[in-house]
């Protein structure tokens, strides 16, 4: 990681936090962590530790006041934290100091001399580079002399710093203070405030970074997580619009979708939103995205918020897809939770954590609008909008979809997303004649021409097929009404066709009859020319005998 110019920083080893900070805590410095109780400031203390010891060569001494060495190792063992390990390796140093107020008594100058020997031994012993100490308030709760106690907060603080610590200090919140001594924040070099509310019965745990000296830092609210993969913070609030940008087409999985589009298919990295009535055929079409995807080899996850996997893949069967090899394979992702399950950070956090760890093509939020009505719609469309800039600055295509409640003409989504998506297809329920017919119809695509016809939407065992519109006398028909419109169409191109053969057959009568006709005139004609002939053959024979005999007679008187 690119360490900024200032303040030297030790790394946290909490997933989102060293980014977060731009390299974790401030190196020698103490670095107070304070909230409510079961907010997870002893967690965030052990992984800083752990994490030092085993991962960058940093031993370090866990200083508790309250719980038990072998209570701690047992409640971070299931985080895959083997603290009895690094205690054995010594790079890790325990020290559990119970403090009793009923048997102390302030005499004069007491102070917390005790403590740092104790704290140097267990430094020394393991050339400790970090300390944790957990929880203050036990420390200080022998003292009854407010002019003593923050004398010795600030000794304490002063002592943890000469000595070079690395030190995370946690803390209870008090009344209207960060800590309920008011004073270890302005001591503190970096403070941290973790925070766990409960809104609509719903928890979320946030985190704020109130103040880091000498070095710029994230100023929010951040959602964090505690789950069997440990502490772990996403810096969603700071996405920009650094978005991935390709020429590359990809397959929808159907491929009369694909044809709509000039090209072949939606352009990698797009956000396409996918919105329609119950029924429509959303579930199914991204499905068919992710069916795509897998026969690429490319990896997907399908985030579901009203079906279980074993439902969704039993659906999908119907329409001659099988996600389950997929699943098996290790191409698919399905993770179900409903939406009421964890508030609107805590959703996109899990969701953006699963996407960083599975690193996928392709990415399918089904359905949006479940997260209506768990937040205020602009806590909504801001989760929302979190979620499609990260996707885009990953490269990653992603498959939203919207169910609408009516389609009366008011086709714009609930979550106010519309406008941030790259295409849009609208799936529409048609009553005609008694019955429902899917439609699709491809409402926008940004950067690429598309076909303006509405699609009779058909799915069968053999997939998903788009008939292309058959405009019959009274508009675009679909279902009975097509097929009716469509076999009146074959009787009457049946019944032309058999009166074009019923004239031709009657012209082709007239033609040969007039044909002999013609003919039987022609052999008259050429009866009477032969007659002719012979009759004026017979004349010049005629003509030539009576020749003859006039020269014959001549012939005779002369003798």
């Amino acid at each position: 990681m690119e360490q900024p110019t200032g303040i030297s920083k030790s790394l946290t080893g909490i997933s989102g936090f060293d980014d977060l900070t731009m390299g974790g805590l401030p190196t020698g410095r103490p670095t107070l962590v304070c909230g409510s109780a079961g907010c997870g400031k002893t967690l965030f203390a052990t992984t800083f530790l752990v994490h030092g010891a085993r991962d960058f060569d940093e031993p370090g001494v866990f200083v508790s006041f309250e719980e038990r060495p072998e209570d701690i190792a047992a409640n971070v063992a299931s985080l895959g934290f083997d603290v009895d390990a690094l205690v054995a390796a010594d790079r890790l140093g325990f020290e559990h100091i119970a403090i009793d107020p009923s048997e102390l008594a302030e005499i004069g100058d007491y102070d917390l001399e005790g403590l740092f020997l104790r704290l140097e031994l267990a430094i020394d012993a393991i050339g400790a580079k970090r300390v944790v100490l957990d929880t203050i308030e036990s420390l200080f709760s022998a003292f009854s002399n407010p002019a003593i106690l923050r004398a010795e907060i600030r000794r304490l603080f002063d002592w943890l710093k000469d000595k070079g610590m690395t030190t995370v200090i946690t803390a209870e919140r008090g009344d209207g203070t960060l800590t309920r001594q008011g004073l270890e924040e302005y001591v503190s070099d970096c403070v941290i405030l973790l925070d766990h509310r409960v809104h609509n019965q719903i928890s979320t745990r946030r985190m704020r970074i109130v103040k880091y000296r000498g070095t710029a830092h994230g100023t929010n609210e951040y959602p964090f997580l505690i789950d069997q993969d440990g502490f772990s913070v996403l810096p969603v609030s700071s996405l920009g619009l650094n978005h991935q940008v390709f020429e590359e087409r990809i397959s929808s999985g159907v491929p009369d979708l694909d044809e709509m589009l000039s090209g072949g298919g939606f352009h990698r990295g797009s956000s396409i939103l996918i919105s329609g009535v119950a029924g429509s055929g959303k579930s199914s079409l991204s499905a068919s995205f992710v069916g795509a995807a897998a026969s690429r080899g490319e990896r997907s996850i399908y985030f579901s918020f009203e079906e279980s996997q074993e439902q969704v893949v039993r659906n999908m069967r119907s329409i001659g897809l099988d996600l389950q090899p997929m699943i098996e394979s290790g191409l698919v992702h399905y993770v179900a939770a409903r939406p009421t399950s964890y508030s609107l950070e805590m959703h996109l956090a899990i969701m953006l954590r699963e996407v960083v760890r599975f690193d996928p093509k392709l990415v399918v939020l089904d359905p949006i609008s479940a997260f209506i009505d768990t937040g205020d719609a602009l806590e909504v469309q801001s989760m929302l909008l979190r979620m499609v800039d990260f996707l885009k600055n990953r490269g990653i295509t992603a498959v939203f979809t919207h169910l609408m409640h009516n389609q009366d003409g008011n086709v714009a989504t609930d979550a106010g997303l519309s406008s941030l998506m790259d295409a849009w297809v609208l799936m529409l329920n048609r009553e005609v004649n008694g019955e429902f017919n899917r439609e699709l119809y491809l409402l926008k695509a940004r950067g690429t021409s598309h076909s303006n016809q509405v699609r009779e939407f058909v799915m069968s065992d053999g997939g998903i097929r788009l008939l292309p519109p058959y405009l019959g006398e009274n508009g675009a028909l679909t279902g009975s009404a097509r097929k009716s419109e469509e076999a009146r169409a074959r009787r009457a191109e049946v019944a032309r066709l058999d009166e074009i053969e019923r004239i031709r057959v009657e012209v082709e009568t007239r033609r040969r009859k007039a044909q002999a006709q013609i003919e039987s005139l022609q052999a008259e004609i050429d009866a009477d020319e032969r007659e002719l002939r012979a009759a004026l053959s017979r004349e010049a024979a005629y003509i030539e005998q009576a020749k003859d005999d006039l020269t014959e007679m001549e012939a005779s008187r002369r003798v």
